[in-house]
């Protein structure tokens, strides 16, 4: 059986914020908005899904015309955020800068 995944401290998360900026929390979340084309959006959606199944690990989607939002947070630790969200958070940005996705930190 796997070992569940172990919640953040609230000093690790905030540690955690500050280096990945633009992630907003919201609760037992974090998210971020991009701005995008709404095909560009789908075919960014499709790559990070394809990083999501490598690590197992993946983002609520939100696709409207011109924006796409992602947010994470872990299921698998009773909806609490965990290493593995700002893990994949660096990745979506990584993802986000190649799609040339712009970064909406309102």
């Amino acid at each position: 059986m796997a070992n569940s995944p172990v919640p953040l401290t609230e000093d690790e998360i905030a540690a955690a914020l500050l280096e990945a900026p633009g992630w907003r929390r919201q609760g037992d979340e974090i998210s971020r908005t991009y701005g995008i084309r709404y095909h560009g959006g789908v075919a960014m959606i499709v790559h990070v899904a394809d990083v999501e199944r490598l690590i197992s690990h993946h983002a609520d989607i939100d696709l409207r015309w011109g924006k796409l939002r992602f947010a994470i947070t872990t299921h698998d630790a009773g909806h609490k955020l965990t290493a593995s969200d700002f893990d994949l958070a660096r990745r979506i940005d990584a993802i986000a800068e190649a799609h040339m996705a712009e970064p909406l930190d309102e």
